[in-house]
């Protein structure tokens, strides 16, 4: 079953597990959504939901915006997002999604945006490498230097690395745990750290990638003195 829902980032902390280890978690508040909208595919081409989340003002909004909520009998939201999700026919426009749509062992995809550094140099943003401090360096031991010939092809191409804003965008880290739901506060913890300062929008979705349990199968007799047999 697919899940999807949107959040807010709280911060992070540690927990401990039955065993004793710490576990670092980042805390999110997730939900309550609200469906606005749903894609089916003999009318749209694509089967998705579209989920509404946290309550605003609605002088905050403008009128096409107030007008799509309203026809959706749902309040004034600031954060709107589609999800595709391939049981998407199976909910219904004003239904509610809270934290406890996931549960403690699933393995979901966190979207936020990261944070802003502001205008750095080539060092900071892409890690390069600075001049030696001897032998006439002057002071341009941190700047990009040559970046291409000049008479062939008398251009930088698209894509060289060199000064500029570092941060404020779109990543997505893949395959978090979520370690423990909270349903009654909708608080999702998830092992690891996810983009965003606090109190930044993310989005929950699960994972893409394929969990496979390893079985195997043991061929003949077993010799205990060989030491591939004593390990567990």
């Amino acid at each position: 079953m697919d899940k999807g829902i949107i959040g807010k980032k709280v911060g992070m902390t540690q927990i401990y597990d039955e065993t004793g280890k710490v576990i670092p978690v980042t805390v999110i508040e997730a939900g309550p959504c609200v469906v606005t909208q749903k894609k089916t595919a003999e009318k749209d081409g694509y089967s998705a939901v579209q989920l509404a989340f946290g309550d605003t003002q609605e002088r905050k909004l403008s009128r096409p915006e107030l007008g799509h909520l309203k026809k959706a009998n749902v309040t004034a939201k600031k954060h709107i997002k589609e999800f595709q999700l391939k049981n998407a026919d199976e909910l219904e426009v004003g239904a509610e999604i809270k934290a406890d749509t996931f549960k403690e062992g699933d393995f979901v995809d966190v979207t936020g945006t990261s944070k802003g550094h502001g205008y750095t140099g080539v060092i900071k943003r892409w890690n390069a490498q600075r001049t030696p401090m001897s032998h006439g360096g002057g002071p341009v031991h941190r700047h990009a230097g040559s970046m291409g010939s000049g008479t062939d092809p008398s251009r930088i191409f698209k894509g060289k690395i060199g000064a500029g804003h570092w941060g404020v965008e779109q990543v997505t880290v893949q395959n978090l745990e979520i370690v423990k739901v909270d349903p009654e506060l909708n608080l999702i913890a998830v092992k690891g750290a996810i983009p965003g300062i606090k109190g930044s929008v993310v989005y929950l979705k699960n994972t893409v990638k394929v969990h496979k349990v390893k079985q195997i199968q043991q061929q003949g007799p077993v010799n205990a003195q060989k030491a591939s047999a004593r390990k567990k």
